[in-house]
Order: C-alpha cells, then structure tokens, then sequence
C-alpha cells in the first residue's frame, strides 16, 4: 500500500508543495557555495586543497559541499549553528533559566532559538577571523599567495561576507523545517556530501584508469560502503519493545482500554545528530589551528588529522556523550511512566510510577550503550580503512551514516504526510477491496 502511495505524492498539493520548496533551497544553497569570496586566488586556493584530501580541511570541505575548497560565500557551512546548538544544550542543564525556558513550550523554544542564532553569529565571527588570518599565510606549491592583498580590509570583508553565508544558510535550514519536507539542517549537510559523489566517483574512474588505483580496491570499497548502508538501515529500523497493557475503565455506560500495545524505544534515538555534533565539536579547534602557522599548533593540527589515534578517541568519545546527552534531552521516562498511569497503563510485573521509570531508563540506558557502538563503529572503521588506502575523496562512514540516515528520515516523514491527508481514503479503498471478495 505504501508503494504504491508514493507514486502518488504529487497528487498531494500540500506534499508536493513542500518537496518543491525543499528543492528550490537546496537550489539556492548550492548555487550560493559557487559564489566565491573576494579577495581570493582561486587558482592558488584550489592546489593548496588538493594536498588537503583526507585531512581535517578535507573532512571540513565534506561537510560544507565544497564551499570551503572554493572559499565561497557559505564556506563556513552550517557547523557554528550546530555548535551554538550544542553550547545552548549543554547550558540549559547548568543554567536554571534557559532550563525554565525550555519547560515554556512554544514561547521558551522561540527563546533559545533567537539565543541560538546570536551565538551563532559570534561564533561565525570567531571562526571566519580566524580563516582570514590564516589565508594570508598561505600559498599554492608554487609560491602563489591566496589572498590577493592581505591586511584589515580583506579580513572585515572576509568576516562579513562567511558570517552573512552562514546566517543565509542558517535561514535557509530553518525554512526547510517549517515550510518544507524533513530537517532542514540535516538536508543541507545531506546536499552538500551527495553534490560530492559525482566528482568524487569520476576521480576514481581517472585513477584506475591511470592505474594509481586497482580495481581490486574499488570492489572492495564498495562491497564495504553496501555493507555499511545495510547495517545503517537495519539499526536504524531496530527496536526495543516493552509491552504496556491497558486497565479496564467504565466510562458511563462504556467499557473503554483493556488492550495490550507497547512502547517503542529506538535503538539509535539520537539518529545523525551524534557523528555532526561530535565533528563539530572536533572541528571548530582544529580548523584554527590549522591556518596558524606557530609549531606546536601545527602539532596539535596534525595529531588531530581525521584517521589519527588521537583524533578517532575523541570522536568515538563525543559520538558516545552525545548519545546519551541528547537522548536524555529528547525522552524523559519520568514522562513517560506518568502518562502510562495517567491513562491506566502499566508494564507487566512493574509496578506504575517511580518503578516504571527506573525499568524504562534502565532499558533505555543499555540500548543507547548499543546504539552508541553502533554509531562509533560505521564512523570510525570505514574512515580508517579508508585513510589507510589513500583514497582520493572523504566519503567514510561519517557520511554514510548522514546520508543514509537523513535519507530515512526524510521518506518517513513524507510518509506520514501521506497517510495523515489519505489516511481515509485507503481505508475506503481497503474497503472496496474487502467487500468486492464477499
């Protein structure tokens, strides 16, 4: 039924409009990373990137679409909206008023979000100085320098102009959540890793054919990206049920509940949010430490490098804080027990209220334990084995993990778009259906 349901998204009016506006930002997102930076060398910028495949830049360069390879207008991405989402997360556990505000409902959650926005700005600030110092220090492997004419001016303009880009972008994300279909951050680090694939995929077709790469690997690299995007799926669909039976309740006249249901708890609830806050996180040092040419930054930088021991412990080490930090933000069980309660149900040989909780978070906390390694595992092996192969392009499980996971989110939703507008119209045609046999 649901198969045959898609053929008949554009029929929906309110669905297609959505999906039609989804894509026309996604448009203006990838025409906007086109646009460059003044100032720049794009010549002498593009041979110093090409030395920064598999790197921390290249990783960088991923997760932006390319922007920052061009040095475009949305070079610095949507990565400091996600920091200062991480930052306002974390504070609403420390600070007791931003935590009152997000108890407020709708009003509180307009807060945070305008407090979200502002500390995006001062990071893109933070963040793009940075860039611009660091960009006239450097030069092409011919000794071509990347900035044309270096001193304050190109450094304000430089500020201005990627905190404008990452402002636009940071719009362009919220408007795709509202008006449109799926998440709309999601969608535009989605967009930026898949407009990658075809360069990426026709680099490797060049190195085969000049025989820097075997087709032995090849084969072996994509057997082991399938196998990954089959573990992402399954776990991904995976579950945790616990079953919930339902009192018996006279209501008047009525006899209502007494049936048996569960509670669904996801083995990965955190979904691509893990692996983005935790590149974030390890990303925002570590670029700046990259443009500044002092020793023992250049240390830390180069400790740092995606595949690196230092740097996959503290990815795995984020990916974990992350799953357990946003899952306990996203599902209170002490919620949950007490609207069981509220409504009569009960988990069976656990008694209702403080017990039900505890059972309900203790499952939760062993499933996230799964989930987490899980996450740690499609971000981390992939991405060494392929460092160590030397493949021409960043596309590890980190990527895989967001594509896929944006991907099924995504469908999901325009699923529930469906079934929300038509729900009654199948039902009239399972109906006929069932009728036409009697």
């Amino acid at each position: 039924m649901v198969g045959s349901g898609f053929q008949n998204i554009f029929k929906i009016p309110e669905l297609k409009k959505r999906i039609l506006y989804t894509f026309a930002l996604l448009s203006v997102y990838r025409i906007g990373v086109a646009v460059p930076t003044p100032g720049i060398d794009s010549v002498a910028l593009a041979s110093f990137f090409a030395r920064a495949k598999g790197t921390l830049l290249g990783l960088f360069d991923m997760f932006s679409g390319g922007a920052l390879e061009r040095l475009s207008v949305f070079a610095l991405g949507i990565m400091p909206y996600i920091s200062a989402s991480i930052i306002l997360q974390l504070l609403t556990v420390v600070i007791p008023h931003l935590e009152r505000l997000s108890k407020e409902g709708t009003q509180g959650r307009k807060k945070i979000t305008q407090y979200t926005r502002y500390g995006t700005v001062i990071l893109s600030i933070i963040q793009g100085f940075g860039i611009a110092v660091g960009l006239e220090s450097m030069s092409s492997p011919g000794g071509a320098p990347v900035v044309l004419n270096p001193g304050w001016s190109f450094r304000l303009m430089t500020v201005i102009t990627l905190t404008a880009g990452t402002a636009f972008i940071m719009w362009l994300g919220e408007q795709i959540t509202e008006r449109g279909i799926g998440n709309g951050i999601s969608l535009i680090i989605f967009a930026g890793i898949v407009a990658r694939m075809p360069s990426a995929v026709g680099n490797s077709f060049r190195l085969i054919s000049t025989g820097e790469m075997g087709i032995f690997l090849v084969l072996i690299l994509l057997i082991l990206m399938v196998v990954v995007v089959g573990v992402i799926i399954f776990m991904e669909q995976g579950q945790r049920r616990i079953p919930v039976q339902y009192a018996k309740r006279v209501v008047g006249r009525r006899m209502y509940g007494g049936q048996s249901t569960h509670l669904p708890l996801k083995i990965n609830t955190s979904g691509v949010i893990p692996p983005i806050f935790a590149s974030s996180i390890i990303m925002f040092p570590a670029t700046i430490a990259s443009f500044i040419k002092i020793p023992w930054v250049q240390g830390i930088a180069n400790a740092m490098r995606p595949g690196s021991i230092v740097y996959e412990l503290l990815y795995i080490g984020f990916i974990f804080f992350f799953c357990y930090f946003y899952t306990a933000v996203t599902f209170n069980p002490v919620d949950v027990s007490e609207n069981m309660k509220k409504h009569g149900g009960y988990i069976p040989g656990i008694r209702p209220g403080k017990r039900t909780a505890d059972y309900i978070d203790r499952v939760l906390t062993r499933i996230t334990l799964g989930g987490a390694l899980y996450i740690s595992a499609v971000c981390v092996l992939p991405t060494i084995l392929i460092s160590r192969f030397n493949v021409p392009f960043y596309f590890g499980g980190t990527a895989l993990l967001i594509v896929v996971g944006v991907a099924i989110d995504t469908v999901s939703q325009i699923e529930s778009h469906m079934l929300a507008r038509h729900y009654e119209g199948f039902l009239k045609k399972s109906g006929a259906g069932i009728k036409g046999r009697y």
